[in-house]
C-alpha cells in the first residue's frame, strides 16, 4: 500500500508540473505518452493470449490518434483517416506476416487496442483542445475540467480500494476480480462524488474565471456519480483482458500499481462519458 500511495503522489506531482509548465501542449504530450505506453502493455497481453498483434504499428498510430484533436486544431492535419489507414495497413500485413490461424486475431487485436485505448483517451485531448472562435470554455478552463474528470475517476479507484479493504464483505465480480466488493464500489462512488464537489469548489474559488459558472459543487457531484460507476466498469473490463491473458498486472512500470495500462484503465471509458456529460464540443 505504501508503494501505491507513493507512486500515486509522484504521478500526480509530475502530471501537474507538466500542465503548469507546458499547459495544453504538455497535456497533449502527456496523454499521448500514456496512450502509447498503455498500448505497449495491452499488446503484450494480447500476444500472451496468442493473438500476435502488430504492436509497433499500433503504438505509432495510437500516438497519432490520441493527439489527433489537438493536431487537427493546431496544424489542420485531418484526424478522421487515421483509424481507417491503420485498418488498411494491418489488413495488408496479416497476409504476409501472420499464419492463417492468427490473421483475424492479429487484425482484430491491433485495431481493438487503437479503439479501446487510443480512441478513448483521445476524448481527454478533445476536452483540453480549444475549438477556436465561439468556444464557451477557455484553454485554462478546459485543463481544469480534464483534471476534474481524471481526479473523479482515479479517486473512485482509491475510494473503492480503501473501502473494500476496511469493510468489503460481498464480492462484486468474483470470477473477473475476486477482491472487488460491492461495499468497495459504493465507497468509491461516494469518494468520487465528494472529490468532484471539492475540486469544483476549489476551482470556482481559484480558477480566475476559467471554471464554468454553472458547474457548481452540487452539479459536479451529481455528474461524478455516473462517471464513477463507469470507472468501476472500465476497471473490470481491464481485469477481463488481463484474466484472458492469465496475467495479474499489465506491467511493472509503476510500483504498487502495476503497469501504465493499470494506471489508465478507469479513464478509458470515463473519458468519452465525461466529455459528453460536461457538455464539451
Amino acid at each position: 500500500m505504501a508503494k501505491r500511495i507513493l507512486s500515486t503522489i509522484i504521478l500526480w506531482v509530475v502530471s501537474l508540473a507538466v500542465l503548469w509548465m507546458f499547459r495544453t501542449p504538455g497535456a497533449v504530450a502527456l496523454i499521448a505518452t500514456f496512450a502509447v505506453l498503455a498500448l505497449r502493455e495491452f499488446y503484450r497481453l494480447q500476444a500472451a493470449a496468442g493473438r500476435a498483434p502488430f504492436a509497433w504499428l499500433g503504438m505509432f498510430f495510437g500516438a497519432l490518434i490520441a493527439a489527433a484533436p489537438w493536431t487537427e486544431a493546431r496544424f489542420g492535419w485531418p484526424a478522421h483517416p487515421l483509424l481507417a489507414l491503420a485498418v488498411v495497413i494491418c489488413a495488408i500485413r496479416i497476409l504476409g506476416e501472420r499464419p492463417p490461424a492468427q490473421r483475424v486475431e492479429a487484425l482484430a487485436s491491433t485495431i481493438f487496442g487503437l479503439v479501446y485505448v487510443a480512441l478513448m483517451l483521445q476524448y481527454l485531448v478533445r476536452i483540453i483542445t480549444p475549438t477556436g472562435a465561439g468556444d464557451p470554455f477557455s484553454a485554462g478552463g478546459r485543463l481544469l475540467l480534464c483534471l476534474w474528470l481524471v481526479a473523479v475517476a482515479k479517486f473512485c479507484d482509491v475510494g473503492a480500494l480503501v473501502t473494500g479493504l476496511l469493510i468489503g464483505r460481498h464480492p462484486m465480480a468474483p470470477v473477473i476480480s475476486p477482491k472487488k466488493t460491492w461495499e468497495g464500489a459504493v465507497g468509491g462512488v461516494v469518494i468520487a462524488m465528494l472529490i468532484g464537489a471539492w475540486v469544483a469548489a476549489l476551482a470556482r474559488g481559484c480558477g480566475r474565471g476559467h471554471w464554468p459558472a454553472d458547474l457548481t459543487p452540487l452539479r459536479a457531484a451529481l455528474i461524478a456519480l455516473p462517471i464513477a460507476v463507469v470507472a468501476i466498469v472500465s476497471d473490470l473490463v481491464e481485469s477481463v483482458i488481463k484474466r484472458q491473458a492469465d496475467i495479474k498486472d499489465s506491467g511493472h512500470a509503476v510500483p504498487g500499481i502495476g503497469g501504465i495500462f493499470d494506471v489508465v484503465d478507469s479513464l478509458l471509458l470515463t473519458a468519452p462519458v465525461g466529455y459528453f456529460l460536461l457538455g464539451m464540443r
